[in-house]
């Protein structure tokens, strides 16, 4: 009995343990449960169904282009082992295509539809684009069409933002592209990156962005668009002002496909490894997309990881 316990431990009870008990009580702080009790289970953050992974990219139908799409593949599945990794093209002309080739890969409602089929209830959209313009817009909206016409297939639905999104983004993949192309560079040697940018320019912004941060991390390296505001005739002009006498290019995309192939290292007179050319800078062209590089690949399963954005749920505003 408590009275017949020394005065000492009656002290400390009272005057310490009793007070801080009923502080937890008041605040909600855990308290530690009597032994033989069972401890309340902590609410699950994320569905605790089979989970998978689903890739969306424009898509390529060059064959060259497939190793980066591999290496996506394969770091999806190493970072998720176990998981069905589900791979979808936004592109129809691409999925024509391919599907005419012999090698088939469906939409965003295929892959939905093939990751159900296989049970699964988490999902993991992940997008393959390097900056959130059209397509990604196209992405989202595809996503959440699918999610009405098929009511409680999912428990939850992430979706996973695209490659750039934040200065953490941009310092990361500028670090990985320069490490990757080293061995191509040489003193004073700079770095050309093509983008594709859109004509109506939704990703402008978040070009010039990325744009400002790969220059502060190094000041060779020079940007420009296919389609977007900046285009090869401002480069140019930004390489002459520089007073760069040779350069080494390369797609700032996640394949080195049909723009890397044709806009940026054709014969062609139009493209730019012939303006440049004709401008007088020697020329070192790497057909190597951002697939292929590992800090890259590291991005987008970071993104995929650490996406809260449930599209089976109202958003929830802090």
């Amino acid at each position: 009995m408590l009275r017949n316990a020394p005065h000492s431990i009656l002290h400390f009870f009272t005057r310490t343990l009793l007070p801080l008990l009923l502080l937890c009580a008041v605040m909600g702080a855990p308290v530690a449960v009597v032994a033989g009790e069972p401890a309340a289970k902590a609410p699950a953050a994320v569905p605790q169904g089979k989970a998978g992974v689903l890739l969306v990219a424009f898509g390529t139908s060059v064959p060259e282009a497939l190793v980066s799409m591999k290496a996506v593949d394969e770091e999806f599945k190493a970072a998720f082992p176990g998981q069905p990794v589900v791979w979808a093209y936004t592109s129809q002309i691409i999925r024509k295509k391919i599907a005419a080739q012999g090698h088939p890969v469906g939409g965003i409602s295929d892959g939905l539809a093939q990751l159900a089929s296989d049970g699964v209830k988490v999902v993991r959209v992940q997008s393959l684009h390097v900056m959130a313009g059209e397509e990604f817009s196209e992405l989202e909206r595809a996503v959440l069409i699918d999610l009405q016409k098929n009511p409680g297939r999912f428990d939850a639905v992430f979706l996973g933002r695209p490659m750039l999104e934040s200065q953490k983004d941009a310092q990361e993949l500028i670090r990985a592209i320069t490490d990757d192309v080293k061995p191509l560079r040489g003193k004073d040697v700079a770095l050309v990156l093509m983008g594709h940018g859109q004509s109506h320019g939704r990703a402008d912004l978040t070009f010039e962005g990325t744009r400002a941060v790969f220059h502060d991390a190094d000041k060779r390296v020079f940007m420009a668009t296919v389609e977007g505001a900046r285009s090869v005739d401002d480069l140019l002009a930004e390489l002459k002002n520089a007073k760069v006498k040779k350069v080494v290019i390369e797609p700032l995309m996640l394949v080195a496909g049909d723009h890397a192939h044709n806009d940026m290292a054709g014969s062609e007179d139009d493209s730019w490894v012939s303006r440049l050319k004709a401008a007088g800078y020697k020329v070192e062209t790497n057909l190597k997309g951002l697939g292929q590089i590992a800090g890259a690949r590291a991005i987008l399963v970071r993104h995929a990881s650490e996406s809260a954005d449930d599209l089976t749920k109202e958003p929830k505003k802090q």
